[in-house]
């Protein structure tokens, strides 16, 4: 599992993810690209088993990149617990991710192969994913929109739905 070798401060805050990715939105290293769509914590194992997959469809043919790594330590204190004494110890490390982040790279592979191997690593992730070629990752500004507009009117149908069948 990836974890960072040292840290400044083991314990951090919890942060905020609103807003797309200014940083890491391109594909620099490979020919295709896995692209998250919405924001989320992703943990070290969920990125090690999308690697996992990926390279095994692969056959350990091409060249796999992961751009994320889990910096942020996330904590919970023990079930049973009073209140008080302190922040609870690290359980696991995350990647945060926004949306437009490019969360792995290929190259060096046929794209039929290249399309199914990142469709099998997006599976393993807690997110929506979209497969980008290299000098298309920058179409995401047009799209992402697009994708949050569907979600507003989709909650904003749901709320009426439930307001009118109370009412």
């Amino acid at each position: 599992m990836l974890i960072p070798k040292r840290v400044k401060r083991r314990r951090v805050f919890r942060g905020r993810m609103t807003g797309k990715a200014t940083r890491g939105n391109l594909i620099g290293y490979g020919q295709f690209g896995l692209v998250a769509m919405e924001p989320a914590w992703i943990k070290s194992n969920q990125i090690e088993a999308a690697r996992v997959a990926m390279t095994r469809y692969m056959k350990r043919g091409g060249k796999v990149w992961v751009s994320i790594f889990p910096q942020k330590s996330v904590t919970k204190k023990p079930a049973e617990t009073r209140m008080g004494s302190g922040k609870g110890s690290v359980e696991f490390w995350v990647a945060v991710v926004k949306p437009g982040t490019v969360l792995f790279q290929v190259a060096d592979i046929s794209e039929e192969i290249a399309r199914e191997a990142l469709r099998l690593a997006s599976h393993k992730l807690p997110v929506k994913t979209k497969f980008v070629r290299k000098g298309e990752e920058v179409l995401l500004s047009k799209i992402l929109p697009a994708c949050q507009k569907a979600e507003t009117a989709q909650a904003s149908t749901e709320t009426t739905k439930i307001v009118g069948g109370q009412v």
